[in-house]
């Protein structure tokens, strides 16, 4: 048994995902009535989305404690990138929507949902979740909870005994250690979340909504294969590709099934560490990133607005046009980080059109119904970004340093 094992882990883990991911498919077309399979799935996003808050709570609390006085960091770097990544993606959705423009057969609105009333609504929530109890953070995964007290905490314990210090550092590790266990176990997980959507869903949902789908999976990947390996290279100066494929190949893949930004935070955690990046940085940026590094949601608001603005017949200028690209740059900062966090802004973009709420909601209907492709791939751009714009920021200091750069 224990050779056994040995040769399961020298197999890389990428590669036991894909095996994951193929056998789920196969399961999925037939047998698709053996259900207990897709537990598997819910068993593993359940194991990532328990353990990720604390893991986040600690590690930011722990690398703010020690961090020395005068040591570097490069979070405003990361941030900037964030920002204008996300921006950038709303700035192609409206460009697509205009080369492309696609119409909506609107639907019921999605019942018992009610979204923002404005973008202050939106920045209003943000705040109070940073002034939530830290408890009920943890308890919620309210990541902007989880920061802001870890951020508090963290900096009163600067001051505080080398042994203090080195117990949190000892719970960090080890909570981090039970976050590499968890994640071991991402191709059964794997395999059980295809198996749910492919024997669920099936391939139907492309023949219904195929222009819309193909419009916002094709601006997702101009960002992730023409925009993002752009400001890679002018942060690095190299070839970004190989960066971009292994942060697409190792953080897009379990994001893409596990719909949740903030359930892979463990996932692009471990990432960071493989690229050799420093962790004080990383544990702050990946969890901020899972908040408001929305490049995906940024494009799925803008791209369902204007669609629904075709189907009523409106034009639209270029300077709405731009208006709304920052009206959806900033609603996708506060993009929930679990499944379907974008749709309930999206009646936000269309008031700018004046759209009725029950009309707007009527969109967020069709999201709702391409979520189970829309959502996955928004996901897996979101979060695959948040590693790849971290690493561009550290590796733009190591160029200025002289540092060689790997990965």
């Amino acid at each position: 048994m224990n050779n056994l094992l040995q040769k399961w882990n020298d197999i890389s883990l990428v590669k036991r995902i894909i095996a994951g991911l193929i056998i789920g498919a196969i399961l999925g077309v037939a047998v698709p009535s053996l259900s207990v399979i897709g537990i598997l799935g819910e068993l593993f996003v359940g194991a990532l989305k328990g353990v990720a808050p604390i893991l986040v709570f600690f590690l930011v609390m722990s690398s703010l404690a020690q961090h020395k006085k005068g040591a570097k960091s490069n979070m405003g770097s990361v941030v900037g990138l964030y920002l204008i990544g996300t921006f950038a993606s709303a700035l192609v959705a409206v460009v697509g929507s205009f080369l492309f423009p696609v119409t909506l057969t609107l639907t019921e609105a999605a019942a018992g949902n009610a979204p923002p009333d404005g973008v202050g609504t939106v920045i209003k929530t943000l705040l109070m979740n940073v002034v939530q109890n830290p408890l009920s953070s943890i308890a919620s995964a309210n990541y902007i909870g989880i920061l802001a007290w870890a951020i508090v905490f963290g900096l009163a314990l600067k001051h505080s005994s080398d042994a203090t210090k080195t117990m949190l550092s000892n719970f960090a590790d080890a909570i981090s250690q039970a976050v590499r266990w968890v994640i071991d176990f991402a191709p059964f997980g794997i395999l059980g979340l295809v198996y749910a959507t492919v024997s669920t869903n099936g391939l139907d949902i492309f023949k219904d909504y195929g222009m819309l789908l193909a419009l916002l999976i094709g601006c997702m990947a101009v960002i992730a294969f023409v925009v993002n390996p752009l400001i890679v290279f002018l942060n690095i100066r190299q070839n970004p590709f190989p960066l971009v494929f292994k942060c697409l190949r190792e953080s897009f893949i379990t994001a893409f099934f596990t719909r949740s930004s903030a359930a892979n935070i463990p996932v692009n955690m471990a990432l960071c560490e493989s690229l050799g990046l420093d962790e004080d940085n990383y544990s702050v940026s990946i969890p901020l990133g899972a908040t408001i590094n929305m490049g995906g949601a940024a494009i799925t608001i803008t791209v369902m607005a204007l669609a629904a603005v075709n189907t009523l017949g409106y034009t639209v200028d270029i300077g709405t046009a731009l208006i709304l690209s920052i009206v959806a740059a900033i609603s996708a900062c506060g993009a929930s980080g679990v499944a379907g966090g974008s749709l309930l802004l999206i009646p936000l973009a269309c008031s700018l059109f004046g759209i009725s709420n029950d009309l707007a909601m009527q969109v967020v209907g069709v999201g709702f119904i391409i979520g189970v492709v829309q959502d996955s791939c928004e996901t897996g751009l979101n979060s695959s970004t948040d590693v790849l714009f971290t690493a561009a920021a550290e590796f733009k200091q190591w160029r200025k340093e002289g540092k060689p750069i790997k990965w």
